[in-house]
């Protein structure tokens, strides 16, 4: 994958570039020029999900970065997620063709199960009281159902998002296919070590979501108090300033130091383009243990909302 900077190997055996375009919040006009800025730019790693409802546009920019021949099909990374609505395994299928055919592609390279959660088929887990909309799918039966979707060649890896250590360990015991990926909010507030070592142990690539500090979540997420803000963390700031570097490149570049992937979400060019502007340095073993330092299990995106719901991760 030219361009792509570091990869990782997956227990599929397939390479995932490490550094991606986070989609999430990215409005559907604004994605599509933020996916051709984010090709030009070197990146080769889109993550998107059924429920952003920017898969049209997701896809159709790499359309036509691969009609451009900036690009082959095989060069460019695309994650997409199956929606909690649809965990039930009569379901799974449905929402996974959606997909492919709004990003207009004959498969993603990696599918994941948004969360462990299950909400009720065809809801929608922010209206209403969460309890109305709940359902109680075992995400292993949900799993199960997407186990064939590697094996149809629809996906090329598949994995799960928001799952913590003993949720993965119990997948891990009870699959076909191992899932190669697990998808949290990971920063130096939320350090999440013992889930890192849990991961590398087996063989599970994490990549960190809201690696900046989530600056623009929505307020269904916020806790009601003022979280303080990553970007503005003395020790962020200090460490920028030593190397020349923005806070957010410090941020991104200590997740790759650590051996995470991480997909910072920007639809702004010259913040797109500076994010991945990240491979001319690393961090020392000091900055990794001061930024370590920083963690207060900090959750910025805590989906209180969902507390009561028997699989909350947290």
């Amino acid at each position: 994958m030219a361009g792509a900077g570091p990869t990782a190997v997956l227990s599929s055996g397939k390479k995932m570039p490490l550094l991606g375009l986070g989609t999430w919040q990215s409005k559907a006009e604004e994605v599509y020029n933020a996916v051709k800025v984010a090709i030009d730019a070197g990146y080769r790693h889109i993550d998107t999900a059924w429920v952003y409802k920017n898969e049209k546009e997701v896809g159709q920019a790499i359309k036509e970065k691969i009609a451009e021949g900036k690009i082959k099909r095989e060069d460019v990374f695309v994650t997409t997620k199956l929606f909690t609505s649809f965990s039930r395994p009569e379901h799974v299928k449905e929402c996974m063709m959606q997909s492919l055919a709004d990003l207009g592609l004959d498969y993603v390279d990696l599918y994941l199960i948004h969360s462990p959660l299950s909400f009720k088929y065809g809801s929608s887990p922010f209206s209403g009281t969460p309890e109305e909309v709940f359902d109680d799918v075992d995400y292993v039966d949900t799993w199960k159902a997407m186990e064939p979707f590697v094996d149809e060649g629809l996906a090329k890896s598949i994995g799960v998002s928001n799952f913590n250590s003993q949720q993965l360990e119990r997948l891990l015991q009870n699959c076909r296919i191992k899932p190669a990926v697990n998808q949290v909010e990971l920063h130096p507030y939320l350090a999440q070590q013992d889930l890192v070592d849990f991961c590398k142990r087996n063989n599970v690539l994490l990549t960190a979501y809201s690696a900046l500090g989530a600056p623009a979540r929505p307020k269904v997420f916020a806790s009601g108090e003022e979280d303080p803000v990553l970007m503005d963390d003395p020790s962020v700031v200090a460490i920028a300033k030593k190397y020349g570097k923005s806070a957010a490149q410090v941020l991104i570049r200590y997740q790759l130091d650590r051996g995470v992937s991480v997909i910072p979400k920007s639809v702004t060019p010259s913040r797109i383009q500076a994010n991945f502007d990240v491979m001319n340095f690393s961090l020392s073993k000091e900055d990794l243990a001061t930024l370590a330092g920083l963690d207060r299990n900090l959750r910025y995106l805590n989906g209180e909302r969902f507390s009561t719901h028997k699989y909350y991760p947290y």
